[in-house]
């Protein structure tokens, strides 16, 4: 089932990590960088993201049209992402343009000028960017929840950052930021698809091997939640909340039986939630509930967004299905259809290469090793309707349940509300 992984390290710290798949014509590479927004102090907050975007505004011998012309002129496809806690790049070219791949990605971290021109054009652009967060509520308040969730600690700064501190970014601050995470064992370089890994290392070698060796480290520091409620009164035609605890991390045992637990709670189509609140009582368009793992925690989070007039009966509705997951046994038919689903979700993705990729470097930063798809089935299989049952006796502790919630409703009724149904 799992192909065969390869692994180097180079002189400078760097993880080079490929399978080859010798019956597609692709290859998707990525770099992977532990740097995010967990990463930051409140002054700096947006900084990796920011950095994320100006490393496609051109290099000392590419501008920012030749990078994007580069990868069109191929039929390849190029993008980047910043998150709470890594920063990736990546692209997927026809196997025959492997260098040419490696030699952008290189040239992008290597030799970007963070050109203070486009530095401040960029900062139009995230402040944009913020604005269309902010009008866009059902991705507000998910912002807003891990705000109030992880009150204090950087798991609760927005990836983006404020206009603040956006705005008061400077570029000797950010070359500094860069280099000091943009570094040697902060790096893993992925690659799957029709590729020999010895060619992949030497190119690799090559072009990231003389790259700084000797990242800062930077304070990981567990957060603590205490349960909260929040509002942001505001005029909307739907009132958005989202009701969250604490979760298993993404290195945890216990993510298995929280992956179920999820799928069967919010997190499908047949999901308990979604069939009450939505098909049989038409109380919401959108009710769903969601994992958010990192490194060390997690949260199990339910996102509703319904009327005004429905607030109360929804949050009543979804009351009972936690407390019915703490006090009853799921069916065996709900069990082994979740089960089967997130077999069938996971075997279908490794079809891709960049999915493969992106699996190559998740397993590496979290685990520092392969983790074979037979032992992600078979810790599935081996989930028990105990196992889920004592979760959400765990998770859905009566005291460690926060509630976000945004539109026409006041706190003091939400918190009542939660108070009565608890």
């Amino acid at each position: 089932m799992s192909a065969m992984r390869n692994k180097t390290v180079l002189d400078n710290g760097i993880r080079v990590i490929s399978e080859e798949i010798n019956h597609v014509r692709s290859v998707s590479i990525g770099v992977w960088v532990r740097c995010g927004s967990r990463g930051e102090s409140n002054a700096i907050n947006g900084m990796a993201h920011f950095i994320e975007h100006m490393l496609f505004k051109g290099t000392k011998s590419r501008t920012a049209f030749d990078i994007a012309s580069e990868i069109d002129s191929v039929g390849g496809v190029m993008n980047a992402f910043a998150g709470k806690e890594l920063t990736s790049f990546y692209i997927k070219i026809p196997d025959y343009h492997l260098a040419m791949a490696i030699d952008l990605l290189a040239d992008i971290l290597r030799n970007s000028l963070f050109d203070p021109v486009e530095i401040e054009k960029e900062k139009s652009v995230v402040l944009q960017e913020i604005s269309m967060v902010e009008d866009t509520p059902d991705d507000y308040i998910h912002d807003f929840f891990e705000e109030t969730f992880w009150s204090g600690h950087s798991l609760g700064l927005p990836v983006l950052g404020t206009r603040e501190t956006v705005g008061s970014f400077e570029r000797d601050a950010l070359i500094n930021f860069f280099t000091e995470r943009y570094a040697g064992k902060n790096l893993v370089l992925t690659a799957a698809g029709n590729l020999k890994h010895d060619v992949f290392v030497n190119l690799a070698r090559n072009a990231f091997g003389s790259l700084e060796g000797a990242p800062i480290e930077e304070d990981s520091t567990k957060p603590t939640v205490k349960p909260a409620v929040a509002v942001v009164e505001k005029d909307l035609e739907q009132e958005h909340i989202i009701i969250g605890a604490i979760a298993p991390s993404s290195t945890s045992l216990l993510r298995y039986p929280a992956m179920l637990m999820n799928v069967v709670l919010g997190g499908s189509m047949s999901s308990r939630l979604f069939q009450e609140i939505r098909e049989k009582r038409g109380l919401a368009y959108s009710i769903r509930s969601y994992l958010a793992p990192y490194m060390d925690v997690g949260i199990l989070g339910i996102y509703v967004g319904t009327g005004e007039d429905k607030v109360k009966e929804v949050i009543n509705l979804i009351f009972e299905e936690i407390n019915r997951l703490k006090r009853d046994f799921l069916t065996e038919k709900e069990l082994h259809s979740a089960k089967e689903l997130i077999k069938g979700n996971l075997l279908l993705s490794m079809e891709s290469t960049d999915n493969r990729m992106t699996r190559l470097a998740r397993n590496e930063i979290l685990f520092e090793r392969d983790v074979p798809l037979e032992d992600v089935v078979a810790n599935i299989d081996a989930v028990g309707r105990e196992d889920i049952r004592n979760l959400a006796g765990k998770i859905f502790d009566s005291d460690s349940i926060s509630l976000a919630a945004l539109g026409r409703v006041s706190k003091q009724d939400i918190t009542d509300l939660v108070r009565s149904v608890k």
